[in-house]
């Protein structure tokens, strides 16, 4: 990895010096800000890098952003490279339309070995879409990031811990296991998900972005902004308001997209807002 081009992307300049909680925050919170959780990536050409190294080279050309393996994944390497002590784990994630279990369908992070902190083992995840701004320390409580409140405890499906999380979000909770893993423990679910027509992430064109203020969420052509006491939303009506917010507010400018690739997308997620309405006016 390129990891001054990576931490340009992000936008840290003169990191320096060994692993601390302080730089830790920092960089979590630089990527979920700066790198958008997104299947844009899924809608033309279904399928894509697992391996991190391929990843980033997207990343930071802006082509993609990722979901959880491409994002904690790359974000995993940058970690190593700079020092850290990192382990994967096999996750599961629970929201509204589907149960909880743990099954590989997300990759989790644990960081050890910090210096001002030795002892401590910290949850980090920047592969949750609207999910944690900053790592968590890996033990029970409750945390607040604005503007959700997120809370961890032992996992009743597992060894591990059950992440729950804001009433308002996009998620219900996230179940890990305790033993670590590599990242070929994750290749089937990528492959299943990035490609299958039946997933989520193929069937619905979707962006998150974690910002200082809020969170903002993309889905076909609807955007919506949480922020501590409110929810504002938004239709992109048109071609040229839908490619300004992908590229003004999520970062993707997607320099490889020829004019006809841009009208298909654009055609693609059209019919999904119209099938979503479809969907709520007979329901």
């Amino acid at each position: 990895m390129d990891t001054t081009a990576f931490l340009q992307r992000i936008g840290v300049s003169g990191y320096d010096g060994p692993p601390r909680l302080e730089a830790l925050t920092r960089l979590h919170e630089a990527f979920v800000d700066q790198v958008p959780y997104e299947s844009i990536q899924y809608q033309l050409t279904p399928g894509g890098p697992l391996e991190p190294e391929d990843v980033a080279k997207r990343m930071i050309a802006r082509e993609t952003g990722g979901y959880c393996f491409q994002m904690n994944g790359s974000f995993a390497l940058l970690l190593t490279e700079l020092g850290y002590g990192v382990r994967m784990h096999r996750g599961g994630v629970q929201t509204a339309n589907r149960p909880g279990g743990v099954d590989a369908s997300h990759m989790v992070l644990t960081v050890t070995g910090l210096i001002d902190d030795p002892d401590r083992v910290w949850l980090v995840d920047v592969g949750l879409g609207d999910g944690l701004r900053q790592p968590m320390p890996l033990e029970a409580g409750e945390v607040y990031q604005y503007p959700f409140t997120l809370s961890l405890r032992p996992s009743e499906l597992t060894d591990g811990w059950r992440l729950d999380h804001d009433p308002r979000a996009n998620l219900i909770g996230m179940d890990f296991e305790s033993a670590p893993v590599g990242l070929d423990a994750f290749a089937a679910q990528h492959a299943r998900l990035s490609t299958d027509p039946a997933s989520p992430f193929v069937r619905l064109a979707s962006a998150f972005r974690r910002t200082p203020k809020s969170v903002v969420v993309l889905r076909s052509i609807g955007l919506a902004e949480t922020s501590a006491d409110r929810i504002d939303n938004t239709l992109l009506e048109t071609p040229a308001d839908y490619f300004a917010a992908l590229a003004d507010v999520f970062g993707l400018s997607l320099p490889h997209y020829t004019p006809a690739d841009r009208d298909q997308l654009w055609r693609r997620v059209w019919t999904q807002y119209e099938d979503f309405l479809r969907a709520t006016s007979s329901s």
